[in-house]
């Protein structure tokens, strides 16, 4: 049946960027990795309203730098820190590497180096103290959308450019060229049906005020993504794993950043 085709996409796109218990897929083909990429975005609500759950629970008994942290830590449990792991190895190549090969070749080293320490240490500190300073009100739909737009950018990479690895065990081989320009449309409009729950999880007089924001960060995000991939095709032709984690990682940044920006003036309150 389609619906359960979709079902098992969905389960295969959560097996392959989390580590949340799922069904046994039962006839599972690696071709399915593909086309289960336009529920990425989906996914990343999923995340996002775990990551909400665990703060406003942690929020009830610790201050608001205490119940952040403590929601960026399962974060990383759910995940497994895949996308950080990407964006300190793109943060290693890209930084150490002067020619095509050799910015591969240091993204493969599966050790850390100091351009990938610096990196993860500043993006998380950067999107701690952003969360902090985030409005209550406003919180569970700006971290929710930050999650699903972000992870909606890195699908458009694999739309965009081409997978550049040629070794067989390349941890994203299996999705690369597999999405379509129709695919990554459909990606987001599923994200962002799925955020509309997210709008019960707030007070109505900062619905204006929130939506507006969460939309000059969507786009922003965007921009960001569309430079990230310029960046990643002059330097090494199209784009990596890694490539997508290290997109992932700056669009929720840039996301959350953004939308902080924009709520400051709107004064919703703590």
């Amino acid at each position: 049946m389609a619906i359960a085709r979709q079902l098992s996409l969905f389960l295969a796109a959560t097996q392959f960027l989390t580590r949340l218990p799922t069904p046994a897929l039962r006839g599972f083909r690696s071709s399915w990795l593909a086309p289960s990429a336009r529920y990425f975005p989906l996914v990343g609500v999923l995340v996002g309203v775990l990551n909400v759950g665990t703060w406003w629970l942690a929020a009830h008994w610790f201050a608001t730098t205490v119940a952040v942290g403590l929601m960026l830590a399962v974060s990383l449990l759910l995940t497994g820190a895949f996308h950080e792991d990407g964006f300190a190895d793109a943060c290693d190549g890209f930084g150490g590497g002067t020619n095509p090969e050799r910015v591969l070749a240091i993204m493969k080293d599966s050790r850390i180096g100091a351009y990938g320490a610096i990196g993860i240490a500043m993006l998380l500190a950067l999107k701690w103290a952003t969360l902090v300073a985030l409005p209550s009100l406003a919180f569970p739909m700006v971290v929710i959308a930050a999650h699903m737009v972000s992870r909606w950018c890195a699908v458009g990479l694999i739309w965009g450019l081409p997978y550049v690895r040629s070794d067989e065990n390349a941890k994203s081989k299996p999705v690369g060229g597999g999405v379509s320009g129709l695919d990554w449309l459909f990606s987001g409009l599923i994200g962002a049906v799925a955020l509309v729950p997210a709008l019960l999880l707030r007070a109505p007089p900062a619905d204006h005020a929130i939506l507006l924001a969460c939309t000059k960060a969507a786009v922003a995000a965007a921009i960001t993504a569309g430079l990230a991939a310029a960046y990643f095709k002059k330097r090494i032709g199209g784009y990596t794993g890694d490539c997508l984690g290290a997109v992932q990682q700056l669009t929720e940044l840039i996301f959350v950043l953004v939308a902080l920006a924009a709520l400051m003036p709107a004064n919703l309150g703590r």
